[in-house]
């Protein structure tokens, strides 16, 4: 276990802890709590500064947009927002000192209790910041973790996000407003001076870990049961950047009204839904949203959540074609499909928000980007369009599929059950003493229904 010693830091004694001292709030909260993760109703007044490596004063905006909308989907209030153009990063403060020191006279000046830098800080460089700009200081990997942490609703997505932002913040103790020249226990002269507060925390968080991990171990069983049950059945897979527009595809496509709010991250929980009325043999799934520079402790947490897509017989990838970075979301999708190891699955493109474009982007652009792909452009908003989309996922899902004719007598009811629940019945009729079917399904299901009949004779 790393330890730390117990030198004072004077130096952050001032510094206003953020959020009315949240970390604390969320230690404490994680190391004596045993179910949920706990929703943070207080609220911040923030001063955002996007930090960015490009002078197009388009995509700066983008990006300034995105770390915007990541602060209010977390429940904070944004009172100012900047972009800095960073020519060199400083290894102490990575702005610099006296530019965080303008930044934070700006912030104060509206009142701000809190700077969010667009940017992953490393625990030194937040201390130092926060020494030289007196404001409290959050970096982007924070933001994300909070916008998790308040979206999550199941039990397996709550453990995964609390693993991760305990991890973030196990090396961040010394830098939390904790005073940690504090030591306690001990006797003196006979067994030193005990454990001081850094350490002490540092173990409960230790422990606290190891419970996750281990609840998360559970879980993951359970989980790849259900993932074995449904392999029996053709499954799609939407992926794509956050707020691509993927659960309100989705919701068009099953007739469904899934929550599907203007929001980053507003879907975290895989949801799963029959994509066919005859028994459910398509199922189609929504799936967390990816995004630039997404922390890699959130990456492998939900290593076992995105493992859906793994095992699909297609993705869809869903893209917002009316943003202006739509090409940058489209390839950092596909690199994170290849960082899971799902390049090989079979793939579908929708440049989805069709509504909200004034110019379509060229045909030899769009297949020049997804190469031997098939791809749609559409608004999920037009009928016509998602309904034309899906009969190709099906037709796609299905293109090995056979169709067979089969005659069963009446008291074959588990054959009966296994045709109605795992192939699609193109033609039936009732005869004397047994019932004509004409289906269509995977060759796996078409053998499993003529060896039963076989069993019959």
């Amino acid at each position: 276990m790393m330890k730390f010693h117990s030198k004072p830091v004077p130096e952050h004694k001032e510094v206003p802890v953020a959020d009315n001292r949240r970390w604390e709030k969320i230690i404490e909260q994680s190391v004596q709590r045993d179910t949920s993760s706990s929703q943070n109703n207080d609220i911040n007044r923030c001063y955002i500064l996007s930090v960015s490596y490009s002078r197009d004063p388009l995509v700066q905006q983008a990006q300034l947009l995105e770390i915007v909308s990541l602060v209010k989907a977390q429940g904070d209030t944004v009172v100012g927002e900047e972009v800095y153009y960073l020519t060199k990063e400083r290894p102490q403060t990575l702005i610099g000192k006296g530019t965080s020191q303008e930044i934070a006279e700006r912030a104060h000046a509206l009142n701000a209790d809190l700077l969010v830098l667009d940017a992953e800080l490393s625990p030194s460089q937040m201390r130092n910041l926060e020494d030289a700009s007196g404001i409290a200081i959050c970096d982007r990997e924070a933001i994300i973790l909070n916008v998790f942490l308040r979206h999550a609703k199941t039990r397996s997505a709550q453990i995964q996000i609390e693993i991760a932002q305990l991890q973030y913040l196990r090396p961040r103790i010394r830098g939390i407003g904790l005073d940690m020249d504090q030591q306690t226990g001990g006797i003196s002269g006979s067994r030193g001076a005990g454990e001081t507060a850094s350490e002490l925390l540092a173990r409960k968080l230790d422990g606290r870990l190891a419970e996750l991990k281990k609840a998360q171990s559970k879980l993951e069983r359970v989980d790849k049961n259900h993932r074995e049950k449904r392999n029996k059945c053709k499954r799609i897979t939407l992926v794509g950047y956050t707020n691509a527009g993927k659960t309100s595809l989705m919701n068009a496509l099953v007739k469904e009204n899934l929550s599907s709010r203007n929001m980053p991250f507003e879907t975290l929980d895989t949801t799963s839904r029959c994509l066919t009325r005859h028994g459910g043999d398509v199922i189609i799934s929504d799936t967390v949203g990816f995004i630039r520079r997404l922390p890699n402790s959130l990456l492998a947490s939900f290593e076992t959540t995105l493992a859906e897509m793994c095992s699909s017989s297609l993705i869809v990838v869903v893209i917002d074609v009316s943003d202006y970075e739509w090409q940058e979301h489209l390839q950092i999708t596909i690199s994170m499909l290849e960082k899971l190891k799902a390049e090989d699955i079979p793939r579908c493109y929708v440049f989805n928000k069709l509504d909200c474009v004034s110019v379509l982007p060229s045909c030899d652009l769009l297949s020049g980007l997804v190469e031997e792909y098939n791809y749609e452009i559409l608004s999920s908003k037009d009928k016509s369009a998602v309904d034309k989309l899906k009969e190709k996922l099906l037709q796609m899902v299905r293109s090995e599929e056979q169709v067979i004719e089969f005659v069963v007598p009446y008291t074959a009811n588990h054959i009966m059950s296994l045709i109605y629940g795992k192939t699609r019945v193109i033609e039936s009729k009732a005869l004397a003493t047994e019932m004509y079917f004409r289906v269509e399904g995977s060759p796996q299901v078409m053998a499993k229904i003529e060896h039963d009949l076989k069993e019959l004779i």
